[in-house]
Parts: C-alpha cells; sequence; structure tokens
C-alpha cells in the first residue's frame, strides 16, 4: 500500500535529493549511511535529515544507521505513484530538447512521453525518443497518454495562454521554466523554476565573497 503521509513541499525536495545520491550509494557498494553523511552531501545539518526521515516513519540503528536500499525503497513509496506518471514538455526550443534529453532514463516512474511546438521544423520529430507533436494536439495526446504533468518551456509571451489551455485540458501539475509569473486554480500544483534568480543568488554571493 503507498504511502499517503502529506509533507511539505521542501521535505519532498530534500527526500528525491535524498534518494538520487543514496542511488549513488548503492551504486558504489555501500550498504548503510549515517545521518551526517546524508547531509554532508547535500550540505544541510544532521538535525534536518533525522527530522525528515523521522517524519516518514523510518529509523536507523546507532551502530549501523540506515539501511541504504531501505530507504531508497520507502521514498520511492512516498514519493512516486504506484502506475507511474506521464509527463509531456510544451515547448521544443533548445531548453525544451534539452529537458527531454537529460531526463530520458532518469526514472521509471516518471515518463516524458510527448512533447508540443508549433513550429514545423519541430513538429513530427522524435527528440531522444519523444515525439513532437503540433501544439494543436495537445488535447487528443494528452488523453491519449494519459499525460498529469507538463514542464513549460515556452516563450514567456505565450506563457499565461498556453497555461490557461494546459489547465482545461485535465492537466494537474506544471513545472514553469519560463520567467513568466502564473496563475492556476487550487487543484494544479505549480513549480516555478527561475533560473535567472538562481544565477543571480549565486553571483551575489560570489561578489560577496570576493570583497
Amino acid at each position: 500500500m503507498k504511502n499517503t503521509i502529506a509533507l511539505p513541499s521542501k521535505t519532498v525536495e530534500r527526500l528525491s535529493q535524498y534518494r538520487r545520491n543514496l542511488l549513488s550509494c548503492v551504486a558504489s557498494g555501500k550498504t548503510h549511511i549515517f545521518s551526517h553523511e546524508i547531509a554532508a552531501l547535500l550540505h544541510i545539518t544532521p538535525v534536518q535529515v533525522r527530522r525528515d526521515i523521522m517524519l516518514i516513519g523510518y529509523s536507523g540503528t546507532l551502530r549501523k544507521g540506515y539501511d541504504v536500499q531501505e530507504l531508497i525503497d520507502l521514498i520511492g513509496d512516498i514519493i512516486d505513484s504506484e502506475n507511474g506518471q506521464n509527463v509531456a514538455v510544451v515547448g521544443a526550443g533548445n531548453l525544451g530538447r534539452a529537458i527531454i534529453s537529460y531526463f530520458k532514463g532518469k526514472r521509471s516512474k516518471l515518463l516524458i512521453v510527448g512533447a508540443f511546438d508549433t513550429n514545423p521544423e519541430k513538429v513530427d520529430k522524435v527528440f531522444a525518443g519523444v515525439q513532437c507533436y503540433h501544439f494543436d494536439k495537445l488535447e487528443e495526446i494528452i488523453e491519449k497518454e494519459n499525460i498529469s504533468i507538463v514542464i513549460l518551456t515556452v516563450p514567456p509571451t505565450e506563457a499565461v495562454k498556453v497555461t490557461e489551455h494546459l489547465v482545461n485540458t485535465g492537466i494537474k501539475g506544471i513545472l514553469n521554466f519560463t520567467t513568466a509569473p502564473l496563475n492556476v486554480s487550487e487543484d494544479v500544483f505549480l513549480e516555478e523554476y527561475d533560473m535567472i534568480t538562481s544565477l543571480e543568488k549565486v553571483a551575489y554571493f560570489v561578489k560577496k565573497n570576493e570583497k
């Protein structure tokens, strides 16, 4: 049975990061890990790691720490959908195609199954194994492929209009890579990723440290 515990979004982010690092531990042959080791990998405190792991109902031992594979499996049980979830990229420009290529094979329960664009040079092409459809086929393909999540990489001027259309087709989750602020209904989860702000944040601290 799936774990249905409701978690804060930041906790979910960290759980995803824990799993990614734990998978690397498995690949290197490590079977157990302590909270301070996980914390060092993510540059956070051991206390935060222990709080997160206690929140999902798991505990290790004082002598050996956490069982790496058990923790991976539990995080997967919490984060992943039992039957998997299908994703589409809307906007097959440079960024959209890069995301498709990067994400291929990363998660078995989260698959990019289609892309959409209006540019005739991209429509009907295949990028990293993903078919690109004309935007006019959005509703048809979303229903056919059971797509519930969209990664949005269209030009900012088109983002609001495209988002309205996505919500009307029944999309329940949007990862917004555009710089346009979006508003969606309460039943749609919106995550906005602003690369410019992230880079400016890094630049600020670099400048500060140079003084």
